[in-house]
Protein backbone atom coordinates (compact mmCIF):
# COMPACT_ATOMS: atom_id res chain seq x y z
CA UNK A 1 0.00 0.00 0.00
CA UNK A 2 2.94 2.30 0.98
CA UNK A 3 4.70 1.74 -2.11
CA UNK A 4 1.12 2.27 -4.62
CA UNK A 5 1.01 5.80 -2.38
CA UNK A 6 4.58 6.35 -3.21
CA UNK A 7 3.56 6.06 -6.84
CA UNK A 8 0.67 7.86 -7.39
CA UNK A 9 2.43 10.91 -5.56
CA UNK A 10 5.20 10.75 -7.88
CA UNK A 11 2.84 10.16 -11.16
CA UNK A 12 1.17 13.32 -9.90
CA UNK A 13 3.85 15.11 -9.05
CA UNK A 14 5.26 14.40 -12.92
CA UNK A 15 1.63 15.57 -13.88
CA UNK A 16 2.04 18.91 -12.19
CA UNK A 17 5.31 19.38 -13.62
CA UNK A 18 4.20 18.84 -17.14
CA UNK A 19 1.51 20.95 -16.91
CA UNK A 20 3.09 23.71 -15.55
CA UNK A 21 5.90 23.52 -18.48
CA UNK A 22 3.06 23.34 -21.04
CA UNK A 23 1.79 26.14 -19.95
CA UNK A 24 5.09 28.24 -19.53
CA UNK A 25 5.28 27.09 -23.49
CA UNK A 26 1.85 28.22 -24.48
CA UNK A 27 2.06 31.66 -22.98
CA UNK A 28 2.23 34.52 -25.46
CA UNK A 29 5.51 35.97 -26.20
CA UNK A 30 5.39 39.39 -24.74
CA UNK A 31 7.83 41.88 -27.07
CA UNK A 32 9.25 45.46 -25.96
CA UNK A 33 9.54 48.34 -28.34
CA UNK A 34 11.02 52.19 -28.04
CA UNK A 35 11.94 54.99 -30.13
CA UNK A 36 15.02 56.13 -29.33
CA UNK A 37 15.20 59.34 -31.17
CA UNK A 38 11.27 59.62 -33.15
CA UNK A 39 11.32 62.58 -35.68
CA UNK A 40 8.06 64.32 -34.23
CA UNK A 41 6.41 67.77 -35.46
CA UNK A 42 4.12 70.13 -33.80
CA UNK A 43 2.06 72.79 -34.95
CA UNK A 44 0.25 75.43 -32.70
CA UNK A 45 -2.00 77.81 -32.87
CA UNK A 46 -2.24 80.39 -29.55
CA UNK A 47 -3.97 84.02 -28.90
CA UNK A 48 -2.52 86.38 -26.37
CA UNK A 49 -4.47 89.06 -24.59
CA UNK A 50 -2.16 92.22 -24.61
CA UNK A 51 -4.17 94.36 -22.26
CA UNK A 52 -4.09 91.48 -20.17
CA UNK A 53 -0.73 90.53 -20.90
CA UNK A 54 -1.71 86.55 -20.76
CA UNK A 55 -2.49 83.73 -23.00
CA UNK A 56 -6.49 82.95 -24.13
CA UNK A 57 -6.42 80.21 -25.40
CA UNK A 58 -4.08 77.42 -27.54
CA UNK A 59 -4.25 74.28 -29.78
CA UNK A 60 -1.70 72.33 -31.22
CA UNK A 61 -1.07 68.50 -32.93
CA UNK A 62 1.76 66.42 -32.20
CA UNK A 63 2.85 64.08 -34.42
CA UNK A 64 5.13 61.71 -36.04
CA UNK A 65 6.82 61.92 -39.56
CA UNK A 66 6.64 58.98 -41.60
CA UNK A 67 8.62 58.86 -44.63
CA UNK A 68 7.28 58.45 -48.00
CA UNK A 69 8.05 55.94 -50.04
CA UNK A 70 8.13 55.83 -53.45
CA UNK A 71 5.44 52.59 -53.86
CA UNK A 72 2.60 55.24 -52.52
CA UNK A 73 2.62 56.14 -55.99
CA UNK A 74 1.27 53.26 -57.21
CA UNK A 75 -2.07 54.21 -57.77
CA UNK A 76 -3.22 50.79 -57.26
CA UNK A 77 -0.98 49.78 -54.36
CA UNK A 78 -2.04 53.13 -52.46
CA UNK A 79 -6.31 52.66 -53.24
CA UNK A 80 -5.33 49.13 -51.76
CA UNK A 81 -4.13 50.53 -48.54
CA UNK A 82 -6.42 53.17 -47.97
CA UNK A 83 -10.04 52.80 -49.71
CA UNK A 84 -12.51 52.14 -47.17
CA UNK A 85 -9.83 52.56 -44.09
CA UNK A 86 -9.16 54.61 -41.17
CA UNK A 87 -5.73 54.96 -41.71
CA UNK A 88 -2.71 55.89 -39.45
CA UNK A 89 -2.25 59.92 -39.65
CA UNK A 90 1.65 59.61 -38.53
CA UNK A 91 4.45 57.12 -37.01
CA UNK A 92 5.12 55.88 -33.46
CA UNK A 93 2.77 57.46 -30.78
CA UNK A 94 -0.75 58.65 -31.24
CA UNK A 95 -1.02 61.57 -33.08
CA UNK A 96 -2.76 63.98 -30.86
CA UNK A 97 -4.57 67.35 -30.61
CA UNK A 98 -4.65 69.23 -27.57
CA UNK A 99 -7.12 71.98 -27.02
CA UNK A 100 -7.96 73.99 -24.17
CA UNK A 101 -10.93 76.27 -26.99
CA UNK A 102 -13.89 75.57 -28.54
CA UNK A 103 -13.15 75.13 -31.94
CA UNK A 104 -14.52 73.71 -35.01
CA UNK A 105 -13.40 71.70 -38.77
CA UNK A 106 -14.93 71.69 -41.23
CA UNK A 107 -18.55 72.44 -39.37
CA UNK A 108 -17.36 69.66 -36.71
CA UNK A 109 -17.69 70.62 -33.20
CA UNK A 110 -14.29 69.77 -31.28
CA UNK A 111 -14.66 69.78 -27.19
CA UNK A 112 -11.76 71.07 -26.01
CA UNK A 113 -9.39 68.10 -24.21
CA UNK A 114 -7.41 65.51 -26.05
CA UNK A 115 -7.71 63.87 -29.19
CA UNK A 116 -6.13 61.38 -31.19
CA UNK A 117 -6.22 61.85 -35.00
CA UNK A 118 -6.51 59.75 -37.94
CA UNK A 119 -7.73 59.68 -41.60
CA UNK A 120 -10.52 58.29 -43.52
CA UNK A 121 -10.81 57.39 -47.03
CA UNK A 122 -14.16 56.42 -48.55
CA UNK A 123 -14.72 52.79 -49.53
CA UNK A 124 -14.66 54.50 -53.46
CA UNK A 125 -11.08 56.42 -53.02
CA UNK A 126 -13.25 59.91 -53.42
CA UNK A 127 -12.98 61.62 -50.32
CA UNK A 128 -11.12 62.08 -47.32
CA UNK A 129 -12.27 62.84 -43.59
CA UNK A 130 -10.24 63.68 -40.22
CA UNK A 131 -10.96 60.59 -37.88
CA UNK A 132 -11.56 61.72 -34.01
CA UNK A 133 -10.69 59.47 -31.57
CA UNK A 134 -11.30 59.29 -28.01
CA UNK A 135 -7.58 58.78 -26.14
CA UNK A 136 -9.77 57.36 -23.05
CA UNK A 137 -11.03 54.21 -24.83
CA UNK A 138 -7.94 53.75 -26.82
CA UNK A 139 -6.20 53.29 -23.23
CA UNK A 140 -8.76 51.21 -21.68
CA UNK A 141 -8.42 48.47 -24.68
CA UNK A 142 -4.52 49.48 -24.84
CA UNK A 143 -4.18 50.15 -28.25
CA UNK A 144 -1.04 51.07 -30.29
CA UNK A 145 -1.27 53.57 -33.15
CA UNK A 146 -0.75 50.90 -35.64
CA UNK A 147 -3.73 49.35 -34.65
CA UNK A 148 -5.97 52.42 -35.17
CA UNK A 149 -8.20 50.26 -37.75
CA UNK A 150 -9.79 48.90 -34.03
CA UNK A 151 -10.35 52.33 -32.91
CA UNK A 152 -13.49 53.19 -32.40
CA UNK A 153 -14.10 56.57 -34.32
CA UNK A 154 -16.18 59.43 -32.29
CA UNK A 155 -17.13 61.51 -34.89
CA UNK A 156 -15.25 62.82 -38.42
CA UNK A 157 -14.38 66.04 -40.08
CA UNK A 158 -14.54 66.39 -43.84
CA UNK A 159 -11.48 67.05 -45.80
CA UNK A 160 -10.84 68.55 -49.18
CA UNK A 161 -7.87 66.76 -51.55
CA UNK A 162 -5.57 69.22 -52.98
CA UNK A 163 -3.84 69.11 -56.29
CA UNK A 164 -0.02 68.55 -55.09
CA UNK A 165 2.60 70.84 -56.06
CA UNK A 166 5.45 69.16 -54.96
CA UNK A 167 6.75 65.88 -53.14
CA UNK A 168 7.13 65.77 -49.34
CA UNK A 169 9.52 63.27 -48.35
CA UNK A 170 7.88 63.30 -44.61
CA UNK A 171 4.39 63.94 -43.59
CA UNK A 172 4.19 67.68 -42.63
CA UNK A 173 0.77 69.00 -40.34
CA UNK A 174 0.37 72.81 -40.88
CA UNK A 175 -1.72 75.05 -38.69
CA UNK A 176 -1.92 77.75 -41.17
CA UNK A 177 -2.38 81.30 -39.49
CA UNK A 178 -4.79 84.25 -41.93
CA UNK A 179 -3.56 87.28 -39.90
CA UNK A 180 -6.39 89.20 -41.47
CA UNK A 181 -9.29 86.53 -39.68
CA UNK A 182 -7.25 85.33 -36.85
CA UNK A 183 -9.75 83.17 -35.63
CA UNK A 184 -10.05 80.72 -39.15
CA UNK A 185 -6.89 79.19 -39.63
CA UNK A 186 -6.41 76.43 -42.28
CA UNK A 187 -5.42 72.93 -41.15
CA UNK A 188 -3.13 71.54 -43.71
CA UNK A 189 -1.86 68.00 -44.20
CA UNK A 190 0.95 67.20 -46.88
CA UNK A 191 2.50 63.98 -47.32
CA UNK A 192 3.95 62.64 -50.63
CA UNK A 193 1.65 63.50 -53.62
CA UNK A 194 -1.11 63.77 -50.66
CA UNK A 195 -2.63 66.92 -49.60
CA UNK A 196 -5.72 67.83 -48.05
CA UNK A 197 -7.14 71.11 -46.27
CA UNK A 198 -9.72 71.88 -44.07
CA UNK A 199 -11.19 74.99 -42.78
CA UNK A 200 -11.29 75.76 -38.47
CA UNK A 201 -13.29 78.38 -36.56
CA UNK A 202 -11.93 78.67 -33.18
CA UNK A 203 -14.68 80.37 -30.28
CA UNK A 204 -12.77 82.56 -28.28
CA UNK A 205 -13.63 82.78 -24.76
CA UNK A 206 -15.68 86.09 -23.70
Amino acid sequence: MRKLTLLLISLSMVLSLGLKSNARQQAPKIEVFGSDSPERGTTRVGYWNDAKNGGTGQFAIDYGKPVWKKAYEDTAKFDAMTNGKVWRLGSNFWTVLDTDMQISISGKSVTPGYWYLGLKRSSDGTSWSLAFIDPRKVKQAQLDASEIGRAPVDFEAPMTLEKSSEVKDRLVIDLVINKAQIYQPILRIAWGTLQLSAPIEVQPRA
